[in-house]
């Protein structure tokens, strides 16, 4: 057993090595110029008011980009986000803007549903697909335009550093977020290039998503941005990672709301990508030492060294790739969380999500388990509340 627990340490060893020097590879990677600013429309699918709501959304009509325009989706008419759209429209007259309400979902992933209908009325082919909760600065357009220059280029992940709120849980699992998370694509990405996409901000072309089938082959996955990016790539268009870093804000959790997030998180992956996700074991490297050494006191220096490596690859990606600090003290209890996360993963095939309850299937799709009554009904599987002087380019 000794043996065993050693094997798999130092598996998890080799990984945080090759996370490091993925980590340092990728800070090489310097923005292309952007020669020819192309139309870009931006695609924001909302559902009530996330913590901090206008502050996100208003870093997108800030945008130093000479021609975009945002496309805002939302289920309900009485949506509370509509308020906060139509001040910002107000707030920014010169920005094409328009908002959709698209009724009840056919299917499960609302999400998707929403970017199908803003996609069929976007006007332009390069799409950045972006939720609620992300924050950016004036220059993520520019700099994701530079990147699709590149003819090659079908889909871009943009990784993302996690902003907590003031709670404990939100403050942990952001440790995990900006310290393995990304870890694990900059490895992918090394050692294989990029054959998925992940993350709250997804760029794509419009001719690509239409190419792999269009949303309605992405209706049924829970991780619809993990297949956009796997469906590209096996078409072989290119995918990368994008050098653009955006805030993704997390916001407030409590207990049961963190491990129902997590839950989601896990199972959804293991449905999705059953052996990367027992392959996760080695991203595990001190959970993994503090069982060796629990077993067998003698192999001490080997924990030694396990901390020490863990604690150079939390610095390098998170300081020095995503421009964040660490919380020292949180990082070990999120690493052990993290491990009796990962094996609740193997248990059960269902999830909460946004208050409803799904299952999970084998193949990554999932279905409402219980239908949803909406207090109201859109007769319209489209209704548009734009302006006529704010229509788009």
């Amino acid at each position: 057993m000794t043996w065993v627990l050693f094997c798999l340490t130092a598996g998890a060893l080799v990984y945080t090595l090759l996370s490091i020097i993925a980590a340092w590879r990728y800070r090489s990677v310097v923005p292309p110029k952007l020669l020819s600013p192309e139309p870009i429309s931006i695609l924001k699918p909302l559902s009530g008011l996330d913590d901090l709501l206008e502050s996100n959304l208003r870093t997108f009509f800030l945008q130093d980009y000479p021609n975009f325009e945002i496309l805002f989706a939302v289920r309900e008419a009485h949506d509370p986000a509509v308020t906060v759209v139509e001040k910002l429209r107000n707030e920014f007259p010169n920005v094409p803007a328009r908002l959709f309400v698209t009724g009840d979902p056919p299917y499960a992933n609302a999400k998707v549903f929403s970017l199908d209908r803003m996609l069929k009325e976007a006007a332009n082919d390069l799409v950045v697909m972006s939720d609620s909760d992300v924050r950016v600065t004036p220059d993520l357009l520019r700099v994701v335009a530079g990147e699709f220059q590149d003819a090659t280029v079908g889909v871009a992940t943009c990784p993302y550093r996690a902003v907590p709120g003031e709670s404990f849980w939100s403050r942990l699992e952001s440790t995990g977020m900006n310290t393995d998370f990304i870890a694990g694509i900059l490895v992918a990405r090394m050692l294989e290039g990029m054959k998925f996409a992940v993350g709250p901000t997804i760029v794509a072309r419009r001719h690509v998503l239409q190419a792999i089938g269009g949303f309605d082959r992405f209706k049924d996955y829970l991780a619809e941005d993990f297949v956009i990016g796997k469906f590209a790539a096996e078409a072989g268009y290119g995918v990368i990672l994008s050098s653009y870093v955006i805030e993704h804000h997390i916001g407030n959790s409590n207990l049961s709301q963190n491990a129902a997030h997590r839950l989601r998180w896990v199972r959804s992956t293991r449905r999705s990508r059953p052996a990367g996700y027992l392959g996760q074991l080695f991203t595990m490297p001190l959970p993994l030492a503090l069982t060796l050494v629990a077993w067998n006191h003698a192999w001490w220096p080997v924990l030694a060294v396990t901390v020490c490596l863990r604690a150079l690859a939390a610095y390098v990606i998170s300081v020095q790739v995503l421009k964040v600090s660490i919380n020292w003290l949180l990082l070990p209890v999120e690493d052990c969380v993290n491990f009796f996360f990962w094996l609740a993963g193997f248990f059960g095939n269902t999830i909460e999500w946004r208050g409803r309850r799904y299952e999970l299937f084998r193949d990554g799709r999932f279905a409402l388990l219980s239908p949803h009554s909406s207090t109201e009904k859109s007769g319209r599987h489209l209704a548009e509340t734009g302006v006529g002087g704010r229509q788009g380019k």
